[in-house]
């Protein structure tokens, strides 16, 4: 009895005091010897050694909606694009009118339209996921099914609220 706790003493010190060495970085790792192995010799800057191995992950700035209510992050997402023309003499208007239409049927989503010569888009929503768009875009087509074809998901960059970004 006395072997097998002097055998689960002995493991548990060498857990213990193994779980207690540093982590070597990978540049600590390349540059250590080992018998039968090449060599190699890492020279760099200290600045550099407190970066190696960190997992960075850019912060993104965190702006405040207008009205103060709202705190959010740009990123890459997805938009519904309801309306896109080009008729210098009507596309103007029909954005605007199709962006009221929808703004009243659905406050909650965002609504912006878009002039980049010689186009007129108008855009819907910001959502993290296609799949999000997906629901939101078969929603749009029930309630104006006129605007129907004519719609889709894009590509583009989005507001998203700081307490749904991961």
């Amino acid at each position: 009895m006395k072997k097998y706790i002097s055998v689960f003493l002995f493991g548990f010190f060498v857990l213990t005091v193994s779980a207690q060495q540093p982590t070597k970085s990978i540049v600590d790792e390349l540059n250590t010897s080992y018998s039968g192995q090449g060599h190699v010799v890492i020279y760099q800057d200290e600045a550099i050694k407190g970066i190696v191995g960190r997992n960075i992950t850019p912060s993104r700035p965190v702006y405040v909606s207008t009205d103060g209510s709202t705190a959010y992050v740009k990123m890459r997402g997805y938009k519904i694009q309801a309306f896109a023309g080009n008729n210098q003499r009507t596309s103007k208007n029909e954005a605007y009118r199709k962006q009221t239409l929808i703004q009243q049927t659905f406050p909650e989503l965002e609504t912006v339209v878009l002039f980049d010569s010689p186009f007129w888009r108008l855009r819907v929503g910001n959502f993290k996921t296609r799949e999000e768009a997906e629901q939101v875009l078969d929603e749009l087509r029930t309630a104006f099914p006129s605007f129907g074809k004519e719609m889709y998901i894009v590509t583009d960059e989005v507001k998203i609220p700081v307490d749904q970004v991961q």
